[in-house]
């Protein structure tokens, strides 16, 4: 089967590549023209990749009728809260007219193909404490320029699957972690900070924020099988939330990350990583896609975190 991922290159996109590589599928994805394709290096000889930028419309519609996939994973965008804030018009321009540049394009020369819109559990925004745990039918509250971005793209998508009948399922990713992913995001930055510390190449600190908000981690490896199985099984213009109903306080990560290095790094809470959260805690219910698919998370938070720092561990 022939398969486009967008942003193939990056975390959750790398890992998709891989599992549907090992499946014997035929994948190719895009990347940015300056984009590292480090994350690919395992296994980059079975992939094809094309420079392409989710706001060149023209470039995609291109690369879309040259492939002619069955599938599209459309993974590509700014996840970065901090960046959608102090550049909310290219979060705009990436996350939602780029979704609409894939849409169109798959309309004109792959209509008949499945996609895949991955949106962000972020779009359901300030979640009251007894609206937990988060189904699909939660209101949406997104309260950055990130998740509106998400949530607007995820009803261009339902939008196109209903006018044009096209075969589009949308995903609410919660947050997931492991090994290639950025350290801009908290449980990597954690890892990477403290292997630092065991090679002396910094103070043996590990810098922290808020310690308190509780989030619900799955396994990327967990979470992008999910996207392939929910594609193939799940009901055209419908959303699935995809994580494990378990929130984890930001601490007790931190706690798992330290048990694992012997050189234990002391902890320093930096008023520059301090914010204070709109919500307290964000815990998601995966039972719509289980119903769906028989999908479970399968690789305990311990594992992940394992894994993760072993990750970093081989990083030069």
């Amino acid at each position: 089967m022939k398969i486009l991922i967008t942003g193939i290159a990056g975390f959750a996109g790398s890992h998709l590549a891989e599992l549907l590589v090992n499946d014997g599928e035929e994948v190719c994805g895009t990347v940015l023209p300056s984009e590292s394709t480090r994350n690919l290096e395992p296994f980059q000889s079975r992939v094809k990749t094309f420079p392409c930028d989710m706001r060149d419309g023209e470039a995609i519609e291109k690369l879309i009728a040259q492939v002619n996939p069955e599938e599209i994973y459309h993974l590509a965008a700014l996840a970065f809260i901090p960046d959608s804030i102090s550049n909310p018009r290219l979060t705009f321009d990436t996350n939602l007219y780029g979704t609409l540049n894939i849409l169109e394009a798959a309309r004109k020369a792959s209509p008949r193909c499945r996609i895949l819109f991955v949106g962000s559990a972020d779009e359901y925004g300030r979640v009251r404490r007894d609206e937990l745990p988060i189904a699909e039918h939660n209101p949406l509250r997104p309260a950055n320029p990130y998740s509106v971005s998400k949530a607007s793209a995820s009803m261009l998508a339902y939008q196109y699957a209903l006018s044009e009948r096209m075969h589009i399922v949308r995903v609410r990713p919660f947050n997931h972690t492991g090994p290639r992913q950025s350290p801009q995001f908290v449980c990597s930055d954690f890892a990477r900070q403290i292997v630092e510390a065991e090679r002396g190449s910094r103070p043996p600190h590990v810098h922290v924020g808020n310690l308190k908000p509780r989030r619900d981690f799955t396994d990327a490896r967990d979470v992008v099988r999910a996207y392939r199985d929910v594609l193939r099984r799940g009901d055209p213009s419908d959303v699935y939330n995809v994580c494990s109903g378990i929130a984890v306080s930001i601490g007790e990560v931190l706690e798992q990350l330290l048990a694992l290095s012997a050189s234990r790094p002391a902890v320093v809470e930096s008023p520059e990583r301090t914010r204070e959260s709109d919500v307290n805690e964000i815990r998601g219910d995966f039972a719509k896609l289980q119903r769906t698919t028989g999908w479970r998370p399968a690789i305990p938070l311990s594992q992940t975190l394992h894994d993760l720092i072993e990750h970093w561990r081989t990083v030069n």
